[in-house]
This record gives C-alpha cells, sequence and structure tokens, in this order.
C-alpha cells in the first residue's frame, strides 16, 4: 500500500529549509505528501521555541494529536525543530502520544532514525535531541517546496548568545558548510530551473569564521553571483557587528546579490544593546548604516526591533524612536518582548508591564508606517524588474511578485501568462504601506 506524510512546519526559514530535507528523506523511503495529516501514516510537526506564541499553537496541534493517534495507534507522530531540542525527556511525559522526538542536529539522520523505529517488533519512543553534530548533517536530498526559488543552508548555529534569544542553545555552536557544496547545490537547482536563492544561517556574516576565514561569506557571495543561471541571491539572517566593509562592497560590486540590507538593530539605546549582548553600539550601528549607503546609495534597509526589553526605560523607548527617525527604515518587524526560559533575560530585573509594552509598539508601528509609505511613494513612476510569484493570494486579478529589495509589487492580469521566477519590468504606478501597484511594460 502506498505510505503518506504530512508536515507541519512552524518558525523561521530554517526550519522551512529542514522541512524541505525531512521531506527528501520520506520521499526517498516512499512516502508520498498528503496535505491532511488525519490521512497521514507519518506525521511532522516542525517546531518553533523563538517565542511564547508559536509556542502555544504548536503545543494545542501536539494536543489534538492525542485523538488520531488513539483512533490509529499505527500513526507515527514525529516531533522535530528547537522545541524538541529545549525540552527533550519532560517532554515526552507530558505528550505520550509523540513517538520520536527529534532536535535540530539530527535532520538529515531522520531516515535511519525512523527506520529504525518502524523496524522495532515493540515500537518504544525515541528522543535525539543531543548537539552532536552528524556526519551528513548539511547534506542529503530534499524536496522544494517552491518551482523557483531555493532556501541553502550555508552553517547552523550561533555563537553570539543574545540575552533574550534560545537559538545558541538549541541549534548548537556555530558550523560552516564548505562552499563547494553550497556551490554545487546551487548549480544542481539551477539546472531544475530555479533561479532565486537565499543563504540561510543564524548569523550568516559568520560564516567561515569557525574554520578561521573572516571574509569567506563575501567571497562565497562572488562565488555564488558567479554561477551561471542564477538570477538572484538574497541572505538570512545578518548580524550588524559582524557586517564588514568588504562584504558590503562586495554585494556592491555584484550582480546578482540584492542591495536589501536586513540589519537588525533590536534597540536604539546604547544601554539596551549593551543588556541584550549584542556587541555594537548606537554609535557603530549607525556607522554601518552610512557605510552601505555610501556604497550602495540606492539600497533597502530593514531590521528587527524588540520593544519592552527588561528595564527599558521612557527615555530607551524615545532613544529607538530617534534612530528610527535617522535611519529611516524601508521596513521593520516589530516584536514585543517575549520570556523564553533559558535565556538571561528571562531572569532579569525590571520586566516591563504588558500594557507598556503594547503602547510602544503602537508608537514605533505608526512611526514605521510613514516611512515605510515614504519610501514607496519615491518609486512611483519607476518601472523596476519584478520576479513573479504568481497570482495575488487575495486577488486572482493581479499577478504577484518581488523587487530586488523584496516590495511587493500587484500588477493586472493582461494576455500575458507569466511563470513564477520569470522577471518582468513593472511600472509603479501607486504606492501604499506595504506594496506596490503598477503595470507590467511589456
Amino acid at each position: 500500500m502506498t505510505k503518506s506524510y504530512t508536515i507541519l512546519n512552524y518558525g523561521c526559514q530554517m526550519n522551512e529549509s529542514d522541512s524541505e530535507h525531512y521531506a527528501g528523506q520520506l520521499s526517498d523511503l516512499g512516502y508520498h505528501y498528503t496535505e491532511d495529516y488525519h490521512d497521514a501514516d507519518v506525521i511532522l510537526i516542525n517546531t518553533c521555541c523563538v517565542r511564547e506564541s508559536a509556542e502555544k499553537k504548536i503545543l494545542g496541534k501536539i494536543g489534538e494529536m492525542k485523538q488520531i493517534k488513539r483512533e490509529d495507534p499505527s500513526k507515527v507522530l514525529c516531533v522535530t525543530g528547537c522545541m524538541a531540542q529545549k525540552d527533550g525527556a519532560d517532554f515526552l511525559k507530558k505528550y505520550p502520544q509523540v513517538d520520536l522526538l527529534i532536535g535540530t542536529a539530527h535532520v538529515n539522520n531522520f531516515s535511519a532514525i525512523l527506520q529504525d523505529y518502524l523496524h522495532q517488533t515493540q515500537r518504544k519512543s525515541g528522543m535525539f535531541n543531543d548537539l552532536t553534530v552528524m556526519p551528513r548533517e548539511f547534506e542529503g536530498h530534499f524536496v522544494r517546496k517552491s518551482s523557483y526559488a531555493a532556501w541553502v543552508p550555508i552553517m547552523y548555529g550561533c555563537n553570539n548568545f543574545c540575552t533574550y534569544c534560545i537559538v545558541p542553545y538549541v541549534r548548537g555552536r556555530e558550523r560552516s558548510r564548505s562552499a563547494e557544496a553550497i556551490c554545487e547545490e546551487i548549480r544542481k537547482a539551477v539546472d531544475l530551473g530555479y533561479r532565486e536563492f537565499t543563504l540561510l544561517g543564524q548569523n550568516v556574516n559568520s560564516y567561515g569564521k569557525d574554520r578561521g576565514d573572516k571574509d569567506a561569506f563575501a567571497a562565497l557571495l562572488r562565488q555564488v553571483d558567479a554561477i551561471p543561471g542564477v538570477e538572484r541571491v538574497r541572505y538570512m539572517t545578518s548580524h550588524p557587528r559582524d557586517m564588514s566593509e568588504e562584504l558590503i562592497r562586495t554585494i556592491a560590486e555584484s550582480k546578482h546579490v540584492c542591495k536589501h540590507f536586513h540589519i537588525p538593530v533590536q534597540s536604539g539605546s546604547t544601554r539596551i544593546m549593551q543588556a541584550m549582548n549584542r556587541g555594537y553600539t548606537r554609535e557603530s550601528y549607525l556607522q554601518l548604516v552610512s557605510t552601505i549607503r555610501r556604497y550602495v546609495p540606492e539600497a533597502v534597509l530593514t531590521t528587527d526591533i524588540i520593544v519592552g526589553f527588561p528595564g527599558e526605560t521612557e527615555e530607551d523607548f524615545q532613544e529607538t524612536l530617534s534612530l528610527f527617525e535617522e535611519v529611516s527604515y524601508d521596513a521593520a518587524y516589530t516584536f514585543i518582548y517575549s520570556k523564553r526560559s533559558g535565556t538571561p533575560a528571562a531572569a532579569m530585573e525590571a520586566q516591563v508591564p504588558e500594557e507598556v509594552k503594547k503602547e510602544r509598539l503602537n508608537r514605533l508601528m505608526e512611526l514605521q508606517n510613514r516611512h515605510s509609505l515614504k519610501h514607496n511613494q519615491k518609486l512611483v513612476g519607476r518601472t523596476l524588474p519584478v520576479m513573479v510569484e504568481g497570482l495575488s493570494h487575495n486577488n486572482k486579478k493581479m499577478w504577484s511578485g518581488r523587487t530586488d529589495g523584496n516590495k511587493l509589487v500587484l500588477w493586472p492580469v493582461g494576455e500575458r501568462i507569466f511563470n513564477p521566477g520569470d522577471i518582468v519590468p513593472v511600472a509603479i504606478e501607486t504606492a501604499q504601506t506595504w506594496l506596490l501597484k503598477g503595470r507590467a511594460v511589456l
């Protein structure tokens, strides 16, 4: 009989890439994908523990599986990812419906783990959440969700230990793939029709430093930029402390690396930056912004910000507002601080009241919305190359795509049919806070 699987993925782009690796191994074992987990023989839930809201949602879904398993005990429920890494044996005790608990270092060993479990005469739940680096950790077959854009992990782990972040504890220390393996993966994907590549790491600017090469990421970008068939290269996530002038110059001189710089500041106050263990000051961050704009005057700048970090005063928050005014980001991903057990910040005194966090977040979002609209309005009247994603999810009479700077663009469906990955010149006619609208110039 045909066996089936489903994957419920939560969290970051690295998790999405891991899920593609899980899917590839299940495909190799003869399983086919089904969207409905009620029909699946193997149910895999890939988890995230960066924010409390994500954890609650995931635990609710795992709770649903108790009845699913009761109705059909032969189904195999696998919980993978950061929550599996963090919670370990306690998780299995609390959720006995889980058959396999698989941490972040065992992604490409999943096939062997699953087969060993299935071949047991008396199946016993298993836990694999040590952070020992597996010999084949970075390689393996995968099933990509997109037909034109590929996630490509270039490194795993993080050495930064920001005081609010759980990632170093659940992803381990930094380990880089070889440039040869990365470029070979990209060349193979190009042969299959992929045109856009996003290089993934918890801190891509640290790529190669575990091997003693401080400029390895800039060198990697030059190699990827030169691969025939590559149209766009993106990367995430980038840490301001490790973004060198050599890297900025490399991006400026490249043909295919997008001129979009995502540089998470997290706070505008040097005092709070230090409490977060970010490794830079307000002044050094603003110097980085100045360097980027010197090399790439039309750079699109985006950031991440945490509002209400422990000890944040109104004066600290005012410094964040003034930094946003000075930098004028194209967009910002704003978050209210959420305690993560196991991190130093969770035990800090002077936790900010929830109502204060929300009020500050609203003020910051109002400011950022003005800047986002201003930047988008500057593009009205210009014709931009837009990579097609497909028909808009919200309006099937409109095509949807993104600019080099990752701005969303919509334009009307006409006689011409586009394929995902096509690059179309679009004349921008109107601007909104979060998107642009125009018409294809053919």
